[in-house]
Order: C-alpha cells, then sequence, then structure tokens
C-alpha cells in the first residue's frame, strides 16, 4: 500500500512539474498549449502534494515540496492580475450619460443548443446595440431572424462546423465584413460603427482551441492579425468574442501588446465564461478588449442561457474628440 501512494504521489509529482513547465517553451502543439488554461488547478494540485510530502519528510520529499511549492507559486502568479488584489488596468465610470452609452453582448451559442427562445428573451432584456453570435448555423440563422430583423444591419454566416457567427447592430454602420484572417474557416467580423459620441472599430474573433488534431500556430497567427487588422490610430477598437484562450495565455497577451488594448478583468476577476456546465472546470476565455478611446461604464457575465458559455456584456461609451 505504501509503494502504490510513493508511485501515485510521484506521478502526480512529475504531472505538475510538467504541466508547469512545458508551456514555457510556448510550443504550438496542443498538449502543450492546453495546459495554459488551468493554472489554478495545477496550483492546487501542488499544495495538496505538498501535504504528504511534508508529513514524510524524507530528503527526497522535502526538495519534491520546495519544487511544488515554487511551482504553486508561478501559477498562482500567472493569474494574480486577474483578482481584486492587483491593479486595474482601466477604469469603470458611472457618470457616463446613458444615451451616450452602447451597449453590447457577444455570445457563444453552442451549435447543437437549440433553445433558441431563451437567447431571444435575453437580448430582449437586455436590448443590446451590438450582438455578436459564435457558432450560428443555419438552424440558429432561422431561429433568430425574426427577432435580428429589428436590427438595421445584420451580418450573418452560418457554419456547420461550430464556426459560423451572426452580427447585428441598430448603429450606424460605416462598413461590416466577414474576413478570414487564417486558413482555417474560422472567419471574423470587422466593422466600423458610428456611436452617439463617435466612430469606433467592433471586431469579433472565434479562433480555433487547443484540442487534439490542432496545433495552435493558427489560432496565434489570426489573434496577431486581429489586433492589427482595425487601426487604432484612426479610431478606437473594441474585440470582444470566444478566443478560446485564457486572457492570461501567451498569445492573449501578444494580443494586447500588439492592438494597445486594455483588459478590464485586470484587477477585478477572472469573470469565468466557460464551461458553464461546470462548476469546477469554468475559465475566462471570452474576451473583451478596448483601446485609448473610449469610457468603459461596466462589463459582466450574464446568465447561461443552454450554452456551454456564459454570454459577456459590456456598456462602453466613445470619448468625444
Amino acid at each position: 500500500m505504501i509503494w502504490v501512494l510513493q508511485t501515485a504521489f510521484w506521478i502526480g509529482f512529475a504531472v505538475v512539474l510538467f504541466t508547469t513547465l512545458a508551456p514555457l517553451t510556448n510550443s504550438v502543439q496542443w498538449w502543450v498549449r492546453g495546459w495554459d488554461f488551468p493554472r489554478i488547478h495545477i496550483a492546487l494540485v501542488a499544495l495538496a502534494l505538498m501535504v504528504p510530502a511534508l508529513l514524510v519528510a524524507r530528503t527526497e520529499m522535502l526538495v519534491a515540496a520546495c519544487a511544488l511549492l515554487v511551482c504553486a507559486v508561478y501559477q498562482f502568479i500567472r493569474v494574480y492580475p486577474y483578482t481584486s488584489l492587483a491593479p486595474t488596468e482601466i477604469a469603470l465610470r458611472d457618470d457616463i450619460p446613458e444615451d451616450a452609452q452602447i451597449n453590447v453582448i457577444s455570445a457563444n451559442v453552442l451549435m447543437e443548443n437549440r433553445d433558441h427562445a431563451a437567447l431571444i428573451n435575453l437580448l430582449e432584456r437586455e436590448a443590446p446595440d451590438i450582438v455578436f453570435l459564435m457558432e450560428t448555423d443555419q438552424v440558429w440563422a432561422d431561429g433568430l431572424a425574426d427577432h435580428l430583423a429589428s436590427y438595421k444591419t445584420v451580418v450573418s454566416q452560418p457554419q456547420d462546423n461550430h464556426y459560423g457567427l451572426i452580427f447585428a447592430t441598430h448603429l450606424d454602420v460605416i462598413s461590416a465584413e466577414v474576413v478570414h484572417l487564417a486558413d482555417d474557416a474560422t472567419p471574423a467580423l470587422l466593422a466600423e460603427l458610428n456611436g452617439p459620441t463617435g466612430a469606433f472599430f467592433f471586431v469579433g474573433l472565434h479562433p480555433r482551441p487547443p484540442v487534439p488534431g490542432n496545433t495552435t500556430k493558427e489560432r496565434d497567427e489570426q489573434i496577431k492579425r486581429a489586433a492589427l487588422i482595425a487601426d487604432r490610430k484612426r479610431l478606437p477598437v473594441i474585440a470582444m468574442g470566444d478566443f478560446n484562450d485564457v486572457a492570461w495565455s501567451y498569445s492573449s497577451q501578444r494580443f494586447k501588446e500588439y492592438g494597445e488594448f486594455y483588459d478590464p478583468r485586470l484587477g477585478r476577476t477572472m469573470l469565468p465564461s466557460f464551461d458553464a456546465n461546470s462548476w469546477i472546470m469554468r475559465l475566462p476565455i471570452d474576451q473583451l478588449y478596448l483601446t485609448e478611446g473610449f469610457d468603459l461604464a461596466s462589463f459582466s457575465r450574464l446568465e447561461a442561457f443552454g450554452s456551454d458559455h456564459f454570454p459577456i456584456q459590456a456598456r462602453f461609451a466613445v470619448k468625444p474628440k
């Protein structure tokens, strides 16, 4: 029995060590980059393994306990900016006039989810000025058609591969188009819109996740290109969508750097958006980023509507020039 417990400990130790060190290589292999996601879980496992190591108190176990502590601390450092203990990066303003605010909702609907009514009820209640939906196939496009008919502009690209999208807005549209930033049938949305206090760009993204059969090369390139596609020197840019990537990952940080974006999660909350069906594996993969030129009134996670993702909502205003 002792041999079994010792073997289990060393296997756990090896797993914690690998899952902590492997992502440092920035490899595009899914089985490496996937460990960017559960950093909190890895840290908790490392702390749990320290208990028997300290109780046994043999030299090799104490060395292992020190290594586990280093792994746990490193993992917590990576997620620390997304807690209320860290400094914020963008202020929330409560003095923005309501008639200047723009209400936007992005949601991955889950293609197999057929509860169209639940999403329609949510949209009718929140009355967003901009809606960005992902994983919409033709069934979803048909199911939402009557509701979306009330919007001034609707851009729809249904696909049966989980990467369709729908963009709808009440705002005046200068341009709105589906663009392909990678060669993997994952379209994105680029729009130039006129808000009550000025014009801005909206970028909607839904790249592929790091799962078996996929490397993250295309996703990383798509995220990088998306950061540069809108001319932030001319107009402010807001980017939203299911990035299939956690906020603290290497590619997400590059996106922020290239696009000079701010993340309202920093210093506040992780706002985990997936998986809506699990209390244990909830991660912040639905993102909201803004450049200079916006005042942010609020951002939040709305209730589940049958998808495995929670919708993300933001209210903002363009700063008058």
